[in-house]
């Protein structure tokens, strides 16, 4: 029969070494995928880690600047209630300046009424203009009662 240089078909060892190259390149495909899929979730983890350290950052940063703005909020309203109770303060102040200014009127009209009575009884003035009765209703003394009362409570 023939020798075995000779053979028309393709030989058996090339089919086997071709299909053994077919395997191998299919396992370094594989292996290739796999450490493609092994890097993305590497990555993914480090992304995350970092993700989530600058996240943190970004809330504490956030506490420190509500912390700030609520701490001028407080101090403005502290400010505003000082200007407060200052106001209020001096318009007590000026009312009570006000009541005793109307008090020494009244008591300055008193004096000078009692000295107008006790003028010699030949005076003009006292015979033809004053009478004990208009003097009673000229100079009757009402108390002044306070319309509305305030409180002032310090800081």
């Amino acid at each position: 029969m023939g020798s075995k240089c000779c053979k028309s078909g393709p030989d058996k060892d090339a089919q086997e070494k071709e299909k053994l190259k077919r395997l191998h390149e299919k396992r370094r495909r594989a292996r290739a995928k796999a450490a493609g899929k092994i890097q993305a979730w590497w990555r993914g983890t480090l992304v995350r880690r970092t993700l989530l350290v600058a996240a943190l950052r970004a809330w504490m940063i956030q506490i420190w600047w509500r912390t700030v703005l609520w701490r001028r909020v407080l101090k403005w309203r502290q400010d505003l209630l000082k200007i407060y109770v200052i106001q209020e303060e001096a318009a007590v102040k000026l009312q009570s300046w006000v009541r005793m200014l109307q008090c020494h009127r009244r008591y300055c009209r008193m004096c000078n009424t009692l000295c107008i009575l006790q003028a010699p009884e030949g005076c003009f003035a006292f015979q033809t203009f004053c009478t004990s009765d208009s003097l009673q209703e000229q100079y009757e003394v009402v108390p002044n009662l306070p319309e509305f009362h305030i409180e002032i409570l310090s800081v």
